[in-house]
Parts: C-alpha cells; sequence; structure tokens
C-alpha cells in the first residue's frame, strides 16, 4: 500500500492509525505528513518543529500515557491520541501503521484483523513507494538472521562505499526506513528483523537481493511458538520472492529451502566465497587472510562471505572489495572489547539474545580465562544444548542473572559440579559483575553474552550495555554510537 493510496482511502470515509511512537511511530507520522504536502519542512517529531499546516490526512495515535502529552504538543489539529489499544478501538479503523514491537498476533489485533482492520508497517509503505518496472525495488539488499544481521547489513554497507557507490544503510539497526522516505541512494544496505520481515512481502514489491545468515529460535514472546518464528523470519525470501536470495550453505533450515520465482546464491560453500581455517576463499581461488581483520569470531568472519556473494548479486566484482573490510568500524555491543581495568578484559557482547549467540562468543575466547554473565528476559528459549556444551567448553566462572538467570542455574549447577567451573547466581547486572570479577581475581575476560533479552531490568541492550560500560568505568557515550547510518 502506497502512501498516496492511504490518502485515497482516507477521502472514501476509510479511517487510519499509527500505533507506537517509539522512533518507527514518529518516523511513520513525519512522512505521512511530508508526502501530503503539510509542510515538506516538517521533520521527525522529536525535532521540536511544528505541523506548518494542519490541512493533513486526518490520523489517530495509539500510543502510551505517558506520551501523549508528546502527540498532543505537536500541534496538530488532524491528529487524535488514543491510550487503549483495544480489539474494539482497533476494528474502527480501515488500516493501522504498527510499530514493529507490536506483534500481530496479540489477541486484541487478531479481533481488529478478523473484523477488516488492515495492519501494515513502516517498511511495507517504504517498499511500496520504491516499486519500479517488474515489481523491484532495484539496489535494495535486505539482510536478516537470527545473528549477526547487523555486522553484516553494516559490513556491506562499508563495502559499497568503499567502491564508491552511495549507499544507505538503514532499517533495524537503528534508522527506519521512513525517516528515508524521500531520500536517493544508488545501494540500500537494510537490515530487517523477524517483526519487518513480514512487511517486505506485504508490500508486493520484490528485494533486489535478499540475505539469510541463519535461523535458531529467538522471540517467541512476540511469534508465538518457534515454528511461526522460522516462517516469518524466512518470508523475506519465501513470501518476498527476491530477485536473489544469498543463504547460508551451513545452515540446515536454509539448506532445504528451494523458492520457485528466485535464483539462490550460496556462500560458505565450496564453489563460493567461504572460508578455510581463517583464509577466504572464492571457489578454489585464495583471496584473503581474515585473521586480522576486525571481525571478532569465525561467525563475524563468515558474515563476510555473505556479503561479498551480496555484492555480487548486485552485480559488481566483489573480490577487489574483500580488503577494504580491514577499515570496517565494528558495531557497539557486538563482542565489544571495552578495555582493561585492574587486569580484566570487559568485553560488552549485550546484543547476544540466545544460547546460540553466548556459544558463539565464547569460542572467540576459547583459551582465556573467562567469567561469563547470562540471563535476562525469560523467553522461554531451551538452554539444555548450552548446558551440554558446557561440559567440554565451560569458561572459568559462570554468573547467571535475571528472569531465567535461577532456571539457568538449575540447569548448569549439576554440569559445574561434574565440570569443576565456578557457578553463582546474582539479582541484577551489577551484582553479577561483583562476583565475576572476585572469580577473576584481577586477570581474565569479563565477558557479558547473555543468551537473553534485557525486558524488564532495561529498556533494550543499548541501555544494557551501557550500564556493563558504567560498572567498569567506561563511557557509555563514547562506546554506544553506531557508524555509518545513513546515506554515505
Amino acid at each position: 500500500m502506497r502512501i498516496s493510496q492511504l490518502d485515497a482511502l482516507a477521502a472514501r470515509g476509510g479511517r487510519i492509525a499509527l500505533w507506537g511512537w517509539g522512533r518507527e511511530g514518529r518516523a511513520a507520522y513525519a512522512a505521512l505528513r511530508a508526502a501530503r504536502g503539510a509542510g515538506a519542512a516538517m521533520s521527525a517529531p522529536s525535532s521540536g518543529e511544528r505541523p506548518a499546516s494542519t490541512a493533513a490526512l486526518p490520523l489517530t495515535v495509539f500510543c502510551a500515557p505517558a506520551e501523549a502529552d508528546e502527540v498532543r504538543g505537536l500541534g496538530d489539529s488532524a491528529l487524535s491520541v488514543e491510550t487503549e489499544a483495544s480489539a474494539e478501538r482497533l476494528a474502527r479503523f480501515a488500516v493501522v501503521i504498527k510499530s514493529p514491537g507490536i506483534s500481530p498476533y496479540r489477541p486484541e489485533a487478531v479481533a481488529a484483523a478478523a473484523q477488516g482492520t488492515r495492519f501494515i508497517g513502516g517498511t511495507a509503505l517504504w517498499f511500496a513507494q520504491r516499486a519500479a518496472p517488474g515489481g523491484i525495488a532495484v539496489g535494495t539488499v535486505c539482510v536478516t538472521g537470527t545473528k549477526g544481521k547487523s555486522t553484516t547489513t553494516a559490513l556491506l554497507a562499508h563495502l559499497l562505499r568503499s567502491a564508491g557507490l552511495p549507499t544507505a544503510l538503514a532499517g533495524n539497526i537503528g534508522l527506519p526506513l521512513l525517516e528515508l522516505h524521500d531520500a536517493q541512494a544508488d545501494a540500500w544496505a537494510i537490515e530487517l528483523s523477524s517483526y519487518q520481515t513480514g512487511d517486505v512481502a506485504a508490500s508486493g514489491v520484490r528485494p533486489d537481493v535478499a540475505v539469510v545468515t541463519n535461523i535458531f529460535p529467538e522471540h517467541l514472546d512476540w511469534h508465538g511458538s518457534e515454528q511461526r518464528y522460522v516462517e516469518d523470519k524466512l518470508a523475506l525470501v519465501t513470501r518476498a520472492r527476491p530477485r536473489i536470495a544469498v543463504l547460508n550453505a551451513a545452515d540446515p533450515r536454509l539448506a532445504a529451502l528451494t523458492l520457485p520465482g528466485s535464483e539462490v546464491r550460496w556462500f560458505g560453500r565450496a564453489d563460493g566465497w567461504h572460508l578455510r581455517g581463517d583464509v577466504l576463499y572464492r571457489g578454489d581461488v585464495t583471496v584473503l587472510d581474515t585473521a586480522g581483520l576486525p571481525l571478532p569470531g569465525r561467525h563475524n568472519r563468515g558474515n563476510l562471505c555473505a556479503v561479498l556473494t551480496a555484492i555480487e548479486a548486485l552485480g559488481i566484482d566483489a573480490a577487489p572489495l574483500a580488503a577494504a573490510a580491514t577499515g570496517f568500524v565494528p558495531l557497539p555491543h557486538r563482542l565489544q572489547a571495552l578495555g582493561t581495568r585492574d587486569g580484566v578484559t570487559w568485553v560488552n557482547d549485550s546484543i547476544s539474545t540466545t544460547p546460540h549467540a553466548t556459544l558463539a562468543a565464547l569460542e572467540v575466547f576459547a583459551g582465556h580465562r573467562v567469567a561469563l554473565l547470562i540471563g535476562g528476559h525469560d523467553r522461554g528459549l531451551d538452554w539444555q544444548a548450552f548446558a551440554d556444551a558446557m561440559q567440554t567448553r565451560a569458561p572459568h566462572a559462570i554468573v547467571t542473572m535475571g528472569g531465567n538467570g535461577p532456571r539457568i542455574h538449575a540447569l548448569l549447577a549439576p554440569v559445574a559440579r561434574a565440570c569443576d567451573f565456578a557457578l553463582a547466581e546474582a539479582g541484577d547486572l551489577a551484582a553479577a559483575v561483583a562476583q565475576a570479577r572476585a572469580t577473576l581475581g584481577g586477570d581474565g575476560v569479563l565477558l557479558l553474552s547473555p543468551g537473553a533479552p534485557s525486558f524488564g531490568a532495561y529498556r533494550d541492550y543499548t541501555a544494557r550495555g551501557r550500564h556493563f560500560a558504567e560498572l567498569g568505568g567506561f563511557d557509555p557515550d563514547a562506546i554506544t554510537a553506531i557508524p555509518g547510518l545513513g546515506i554515505g
């Protein structure tokens, strides 16, 4: 659905609403107003500017009570505010533009949809505006996956820019697409979460290239089940039908896919971009020793294979660009070395929200004396495979914390007794850090790789990572900026 179609719908009496007033919601509001001509100078509401005109598309915003005054303060007479998004209220609207964090599987959304309300996201609106002949959004590379999608997307933008191609870096990585609704670029590196992949399919516009790094269970509370999580994640390639799908040959779920209507290119396979030890190959041709790249862990260097495959899918010779990865600036909260304090190296991997991600982090520091902090919001993920791995791959110490901390601690207790590693539990991050430091005694790596979301204790993984930095005496502002967002 295009923004112009929303205007036509409103002209026929159809009501339009926004659900959610986070950054995505504010971006959708600003894009709708700008498209209507109600002040092209109207930037996102957070800028403090007021609308240039009130002759605008009538809108209702469903937001939290604490946000209502901010919305009303915009001075937009065509904007109404509601603080209760019940099924009955949502069903009054023909279209609801929903923020990604709000699940369409919530009972009130399901009930409203059954009565005819259409739920779409800002990603769908952006793609609908980008259709070219053949229904393809030319130059778009969408990246998803349970882990590695942010690094892959940022690295893709970095290498394309190194080739002199004006490239946008946007999406789930920290810049909503609708904040760039009228921007132009030759290439678009777009990160999509499992909350957004279905929006691409719903837009009716095909991505030029779609990359899937891997699939592991996550976000089960949003999706409702592991099966639906996998289906929603894979919607980017199964339902959105990209021109070319770039898939990880080492992932069993991806390796089993058949995608009629899309060309499939594999990475991590001997006939394409892959690693042999630390050495990067294109088929049988040696390209680069990756050991010195600023990509900690073999899984991150595998992301380089995904990026180079995607670049080739755009019709660009990728081999000469591989060396430009040496200039990549790693993203914050992803195996981020903050520094050393009193003999202890602090590593912030707050982005880790699955047990699999924590295992990957431990692999990076194999051979080091590590105290690991795990636990957080309980999404119901199974930690048994992690516990099994600790029989042979346990660090020096593990400290559990957060909502699922007691459950993980109980699972690990018999393993710790049998395999002789230190196991402790703490109520929060500060207490966990104190216990971990005590076990290290001034020698080793203090690794925050929680394997669980931050909800409840923190607003998001960024806030958790910032607090971890503060506990170590590091400047949280200096470690959180994401380089390269926007067009460059």
